[in-house]
């Protein structure tokens, strides 16, 4: 997949693609009917293992239309293939399901590989993040508020703060990620299920072995109770708020007239087509523009969440597919950019000290006022050693 309009959408791979989407939705089929046959309910299972591919997409894509899903048409042809090599397991195909159960679990499962991604991405940043904290508890430079010089600071607490960011999205993610699977039937009722197993626990028990199978926790039917999403939306957005945070820091700091900070050099980034003088900061950049796209998609999946009606939404279960796709790809190349730019990450401490040391004696007005001695840190060391121990990389 690729997006000329979203630069670095290639690092997200194959995250969420169209061709993940369908492998999972086949996955979700094959997990149910391993379920009914190990309950005696199928007379066969399958592992539906090359029944549909990518060369099946685009098909599959103009299908959807006529039920409104991709479901309905994927199962017409899984169903047709799957009965030329095994009947039985034909006739069980789907039986008790219905397309919101496949097509909810589905996007469990790629979005979960999207949560495996940011995880190493998270921890490549908090890594980089506790090092600078470290080797920079001492670098003087001057703090701003609103833009203007406040109070002197030093670059490993800025440091801190952004870590702490940092670890709050990675919180916030471990506690979002555990998506469960989403099966309730026709209705939310497991009505199907019940009855093909015979009591209401034996259906429970089909979506406990389908939910095994795919590896996520069981659940009850969440279909329009949509917290699952919007919180997995929400702790999204909290990583691309913090990964902003730092982007607008770079951004400020690299300004030549500042000169604080600078991203690492590479091949063929950072130019101009018509400024051959230039070094932009395009990660910082990058970054910056997917802080403020992630918002507004997390602000739509909310939107849809409290339209939901009746027993399956009228087009606000429809607009979060395409939507948390877009969210859970830019979130993704964010971490990425994000990791990379503070892997690189020039500091001129030589130049901090410069700028604070023009900016006084305004910017020690606070301390003369307070009649304080010394360097004036305050409590400095001791926030970067609790954040430190928080991220778990204290020295």
């Amino acid at each position: 997949m690729s997006d000329l309009l979203w630069p670095g959408d290639s690092r997200a791979g194959e995250l969420c693609t169209d061709a993940a989407v369908l492998a999972a939705l086949v996955r979700v089929e094959a997990a149910w009917l391993a379920a009914l046959h190990a309950h005696g309910l199928a007379g066969s299972a399958d592992d539906l293992t090359g029944l549909a591919g990518p060369a099946d997409l685009p098909a599959l894509a103009r299908a959807a239309e006529g039920g409104g899903n991709p479901v309905i048409p994927l199962l017409a042809l899984l169903r047709e293939r799957l009965a030329a090599r095994d009947p039985a397991a034909a006739k069980s195909l789907h039986t008790g399901l219905t397309s919101q159960d496949v097509l909810d679990t589905g996007l469990v499962l790629v979005l979960r590989e999207a949560a495996d991604r940011l995880r190493d991405d998270l921890a490549a940043q908090i890594a980089t993040l506790s090092a600078l904290a470290d080797r920079h508890r001492a670098t003087p430079m001057a703090g701003r508020t609103l833009t203007q010089h406040a109070v002197p600071i030093t670059f490993g607490l800025k440091a801190a703060g952004w870590l702490r960011g940092v670890l709050d999205a990675r919180d916030t993610l471990d506690q979002a990620a555990a998506l469960p699977v989403q099966i309730g039937g026709a209705a939310g009722s497991l009505a199907a299920p019940t009855a093909l197993a015979g009591s209401a626990r034996r259906a429970r028990d089909l979506v406990a072995a389908a939910a095994a199978g795919l590896g996520l926790p069981a659940a009850e039917p969440w279909h329009t109770a949509r917290a699952p999403l919007t919180r997995f939306a929400d702790a999204l957005v909290t990583a691309t708020d913090a990964w902003g945070r730092i982007a607008n820091d770079v951004l400020a700091g690299s300004r030549p007239e500042i000169g604080e900070l600078a991203e690492a050099p590479a091949e063929g980034r950072g130019g101009s087509s018509a400024m051959p003088n230039k070094h932009n900061p395009v990660l910082a950049v990058l970054i910056r523009r997917a802080a403020l796209a992630g918002p507004p998609l997390a602000a739509s999946l909310h939107l849809a969440a409290a339209n939901a009606v009746d027993e399956r939404p009228d087009g606000s279960w429809h607009v979060e597919w395409a939507t948390l796709r877009t969210l859970a790809r830019r979130t993704v190349v964010a971490g990425s950019q994000t990791a990379e730019l503070l892997a690189g990450l020039r500091v001129d401490a030589g130049r901090m000290a410069a700028t604070l040391a023009a900016a006084r004696p305004g910017i020690d007005a606070e301390q003369r006022k307070l009649g304080a001695d010394g360097p004036y840190r305050g409590a400095t060391d001791e926030i970067i050693d609790a954040t430190l121990t928080r991220a778990g990389e204290k020295p």
